[in-house]
């Protein structure tokens, strides 16, 4: 009795991290509204390397908000089938070993690790749905370390919308500001040059 009164202490933490999950991805949809507000102000005083910096911010929290949400659904699946288990008394030994530890994994609310975690349980489920394997090749891609340039970039440009202001930032693809701007007023100036000489033979 004593082996199934421990596996519902971890049904109960399972089911707290996925609460818990889904909380931080709110958390990171709250910090992206201060990131985008932020942007909108940066280019209202047309400071656009200060806009660029809280466009990253606002997008790598937008895609950890997305991450934290996919764990939480893969958490709570988990816990269903642990549920389900232990409805139908087939907490397996492996699954009780699988548990060792478990609870620090999921306070540290590191993706990763919980991943980790979850790989393990899923394991213990021969019948795992497809889907959760899907999921988790979605999340694997969208890391949340880089932020894709073209998202940043149509940020930028939906804030400067809002704002009511025009982004003459049509950049070379792979581009920065600077470098960019120096790029294309050098084949301005060619440009001229040709029409000039153009001009003179006419």
């Amino acid at each position: 009795m004593q082996h199934s009164h421990k596996t519902l202490k971890h049904l109960f933490n399972l089911k707290f991290a996925a609460k818990d999950l889904q909380r931080n991805s709110k958390k990171c949809d709250k910090e992206e509204k201060v990131e985008k507000a932020k942007v909108k102000k940066a280019i209202q005083k047309g400071n656009m390397e200060v806009a660029r910096i809280h466009a990253e911010n606002a997008i790598r929290q937008k895609n950890q908000s997305v991450n934290f949400l996919r764990m939480s659904a893969r958490v709570d699946a988990v816990a269903a089938r642990v549920q389900t288990a232990v409805t139908m008394n087939q907490v397996t030994k492996s699954m009780a070993g699988v548990v060792k530890g478990m609870d620090a994994t999921l306070k540290s609310m590191n993706l990763e690790k919980i991943s980790a975690l979850m790989d393990k349980f899923e394991h213990q489920f021969e019948t795992l749905d497809v889907q959760t394997a899907q999921m988790e090749d979605t999340m694997s891609s969208t890391t949340t370390l880089t932020t894709p340039q073209n998202q940043v970039e149509s940020l930028l440009h939906e804030m400067a919308d809002e704002a009511g202001l025009d982004l003459n930032m049509e950049l070379p693809q792979g581009q920065t500001g600077s470098v960019g701007t120096s790029v294309a007023s050098a084949e301005q100036d060619e440009l001229s040059q040709r029409l000039a000489k153009l001009r003179d033979q006419m």
